[in-house]
């Protein structure tokens, strides 16, 4: 290598914006230009060679043994980014170093690798499925999660039309409507029943975006989001169909209470008919003598009818309440479903002595409900505070009528309401938050579900079943249904009391 002596032909000038020094074999600073210096007091550097890479020494030996320019090298000041590059003169044994403010570029560059880096991360690893498509929906590409959620690689949906990848039942009105959502507010979504590449039956919940041309706003590509929710909907389906054995289940238990005391008092009404039946016959035999007696026969055939027919009742209803099925709600005129409810329970309530009191709104209040689940409910309650009211008496009060009171009424909010209330002896606060949990039971026979499925089965007409200590000293339960449009603000009762 020649003497450093040897006069370079490097030159810097002043006027040059980019920094610019000139180095001798060793990365020693020989000389700088004015933009160096001005960056040094910007980055309050104590020399020039701060501004240069930490391994310049290794540069410049490398740029003069092989002659040639060495670019594109990165150092950090505060503040600012450089790209020198390093230009050698073997003859001087020198090497002219020029940088360039490289700042925004390397960010910006850092944050698109960034970026890049997550939306692999996201798109490689994620369990849904993200797919563009053309405007008329053939994929133009998939994430990997396709072969999980429909049976295919990415390659392999490139250019296929959605209905043959999305093939069951209604799909293709499906896709029609979403691509007029599309064309009309720019985003659809959309729950679809598919059947998978491999013959099984899946659900998908799928969101799609238009991306629309900037000038004519026509749709030119759709970016698609699908989630498998299968688990969920048959979890959804087992959920009902529990629900429903659960009523069915309820209602039995409810009968299965009230049969013993029922088929008690069905003994009442057909003895009545026997003895009125005898009767009549013999009657009748003395008719040709003593034809007064026909008046008398006349009068035993009407109450045995009238008997006959109040067992009939009972028993319809039973039947009625008994039938399995899906839930049909409907609107109901809940001052006639109290009435039908206090007429099931009147043999039982009488056989412990309790009457049944009904204050009816005279607004006639309608909710919509399914009629058996309602009664059902109704059924619960009554029983529940019978019971109650039986718990309460000791023997001087025994023999003394207690009232159950069933009411209906439009409160100030609107809210169309039932109240239950009994003579028990009522519960605390932490009672009546227990009461409602399932298995959660006084009754030493008891399973603890009837006021829990009453109260699901009462929420599930989009209502609230609760309870407060009664001002008789037992308990009131209940039942509140929300404001309809149809229900007037009138709050007015009557009282009744259920014929025999």
């Amino acid at each position: 290598m020649n003497d450093s002596s040897t006069p370079s032909v490097f030159s810097l000038h002043d006027a040059d914006p980019q920094p610019g020094l000139i180095l001798d074999a060793d990365g020693a600073v020989l000389e700088g230009n004015r933009a160096s210096r001005n960056l040094c007091k910007t980055a309050n550097l104590p020399s020039r060679s701060g501004l240069l890479p930490v391994n310049v020494l290794a540069l410049v030996k490398s740029a003069l043994e092989q002659d040639r320019a060495i670019e594109n090298v990165e150092a950090r000041i505060p503040g600012t980014i450089l790209m020198w590059t390093f230009v050698p003169d073997v003859r001087s044994g020198r090497v002219l170093a020029r940088a360039r403010d490289a700042t925004d570029e390397v960010l910006t560059q850092e944050e698109a690798t960034r970026s890049n880096r997550l939306y692999r991360l996201i798109t490689e690893n994620t369990t849904d499925l993200i797919s563009r498509h053309a405007p008329d929906g053939r994929f133009i590409d998939a994430t990997p999660a396709s072969w999980r959620l429909l049976g295919y690689w990415p390659e392999e949906l490139r250019g296929k039309p959605l209905e043959e990848v999305f093939r069951g039942n209604h799909v293709a009105q499906k896709l029609a409507e979403t691509r007029n959502l599309l064309r009309d507010d720019g985003y659809a979504t959309m729950t679809l029943e598919i059947i998978h590449r491999d013959g099984s039956r899946r659900w998908f919940e799928i969101a799609s975006r238009a991306i629309r041309e900037t000038y004519t706003g026509a749709v030119i590509e759709v970016i698609s989001v699908s989630r498998d929710i299968t688990a969920r909907v048959e979890s959804e389906e087992n959920n009902r169909r529990l629900a429903d054995e659960l009523a069915h289940t309820a209602r039995l238990a409810t009968l299965g209470e009230l049969a013993s005391s029922i088929a008690h008092e069905m003994n009442q009404p057909l003895a009545t008919i026997v003895n009125f039946a005898s009767a009549s016959q013999r009657y009748l035999k003395s008719a040709r003598t003593n034809p007064e007696c026909l008046d008398r026969v006349d009068d035993g055939l009407q109450k045995i009818v009238h008997h006959a027919n109040r067992a009939s009742e009972v028993i319809k209803r039973l039947r009625a309440f008994l039938r399995k099925g899906q839930k049909r709600t409907a609107p109901l005129a809940l001052n006639d479903v109290v009435n039908n409810v206090a007429r099931l329970c009147q043999w039982e309530a009488e056989k412990n002595n309790v009457q049944i009191r009904e204050r009816l709104a005279c607004c006639a209040p309608v909710i919509t409900a399914d009629p058996v689940l309602l009664e059902q409910v109704l059924i619960n309650l009554i029983r529940n505070g019978i019971e109650a009211t039986i718990e309460a008496r000791d023997e001087e009060t025994r023999s003394a009528p207690a009232q159950i009171i069933i009411t209906t009424c439009i409160n100030d909010q609107n809210e169309t309401l039932i109240e239950v209330t009994d003579e028990g002896p009522g519960l605390d606060e932490q009672g009546i938050r227990q009461m409602f949990q399932p298995f959660y039971t006084s009754k030493p026979q008891g399973l603890g579900l009837g006021l829990s499925m009453s109260r699901s089965i009462i929420e599930g007409f989009g209502g609230f079943l609760d309870a407060r200590p009664a001002k008789t000293g037992g308990l009131s339960l209940i039942c509140r249904f929300p404001a309809s449009q149809n229900q007037k603000h009138k709050t007015a009762t009557t009282e009744n009391q259920p014929d025999d």
